[in-house]
């Protein structure tokens, strides 16, 4: 039978069911709990910002930052075009209307050039994502935003672990936002995170993530019996004690990971460089990429379809990249993102994680480039 090498796989194991065991013996299982608090504490500290809110996904953490930096109806915001869905919803969901930009042909992040021809007198904001965990150019996106007087939003969903000019993923705009999706670097199964260093603005999501009402960790603390008010109508974002539970124990697997997941890149590297069908991916001199996929752009004229298909017959998991969203018919838009349309066409996902061992790598490339040579050979 052939070997199945899958495109994703978390990096789990007994410390994690461990840590599950604890808290189940805490008795503590539900959201917004002591766990929580303790994971929000780590992880804070690992993206280098003052406040970090656990939550159960990256979507209601874009929500969230709609929310908190004060979107309203007839407001707009920029977002990325190539990112999966959730980053425009997260506009929809505030009543905005998302404007789509182009991204760099070499790295699938936002055009700084694409964001200032995008800006208008009803702008508010700027969302950047971090493609596939690498970070987008935030340094000419912050001289753009603070010119304009707008606002900027991380989606960080792939990068923990990245970093932009020395300075952790999560610490670039005045919101960032994470995903722990099994598909991610660091994973408790699904989850997110709200990171930020100002502190309205940490103080409104952790309010707003719990139907709009202190936390039961908050309340319990109190002298006298609480009576909590509602005073604004909030969500059900909260990470599960359990969930952060997991996550503690992935934030001291994290560098391991990150280790892993970079062997498995440079390998890539190695193996699937010079080949004229396909081209790899792209990091700057100024950021670390990490690696939450491995996203190769096939030569034009390539079947990205039948690439696909014979790859998976023979036992190598892959899958497209993410979205042009322009293209997504919920959004109704109407302006071109060109480059954006070209990778969402052209790129392919192969097998990245921390587990692959270096033979299935070397399967990995060996069988690309023969399925390749096929399909460029008989068209």
């Amino acid at each position: 039978m052939t070997e199945v090498i899958a495109l994703g796989q978390p990096t789990v194991g007994e410390e994690e069911l461990a840590a599950v065991r604890e808290v189940f013996a805490s008795g503590w299982l539900a959201g917004n709990g002591p766990t929580c608090r303790k994971f929000e504490e780590r992880f804070a500290a690992v993206v280098g910002t003052a406040h970090a809110l656990a939550l159960n996904s990256c979507g209601g953490g874009l929500h969230l930052a709609m929310e908190t930096l004060g979107v309203k109806p007839g407001d707009e915001v920029i977002v990325a075009d190539y990112t999966f869905p959730a980053t425009g919803h997260s506009v929809m969901w505030a009543g905005a209307k998302p404007v789509f930009a182009d991204v760099r042909a070499d790295t699938g992040t936002i055009d700084p050039e694409a964001v200032a021809a995008a800006v208008t007198d009803k702008t508010v904001g700027v969302i950047a994502v971090d493609a596939f965990g690498l970070p987008a150019d935030y340094a000419p996106l912050r001289e753009i935003t603070g010119r304009h007087g707008l606002f900027l939003v991380q989606d960080a969903a792939c990068a923990a672990g990245a970093t932009y000019q020395g300075v952790p993923a999560g610490g670039q705009g005045d919101v960032a936002v994470f995903s722990f999706h099994g598909r991610k670097g660091i994973t408790a199964g699904e989850g997110g995170a709200f990171v930020t260093d100002r502190p309205e603005l940490d103080t409104h999501a952790r309010k707003l993530h719990s139907y709009g009402i202190e936390g039961a960790v908050t309340r319990a603390a109190l002298s006298k019996l609480p009576l909590p008010e509602f005073d604004e109508a909030g969500y059900n974002y909260r990470m599960s004690d359990v969930a952060a539970a997991m996550m503690i124990v992935q934030l001291d697997r994290l560098p391991a990971i990150l280790a892993a997941r970079t062997k498995v890149a440079e390998a890539y590297a190695e193996l699937l460089g010079g080949s004229e069908l396909l081209t790899l991916p792209s990091t700057p001199d100024d950021r670390t990429h990490p690696w939450q996929s491995y996203v190769v752009t096939l030569a034009a004229g390539i079947d990205r379809g039948d690439v696909a298909m014979r790859l998976r017959e023979k036992g190598v998991q892959c899958t497209f990249g993410t979205y042009a969203s322009h293209l997504q018919p919920v959004y109704g838009a109407t302006s071109p993102c060109p480059v954006s349309a070209d990778l969402f066409a052209r790129h392919l996902a192969i097998p990245m994680h921390a587990n692959l061992t270096e033979s299935q790598v070397e399967t990995v490339a060996a069988t690309l480039r023969e399925v390749l040579s096929a399909v460029a050979t008989n068209p």
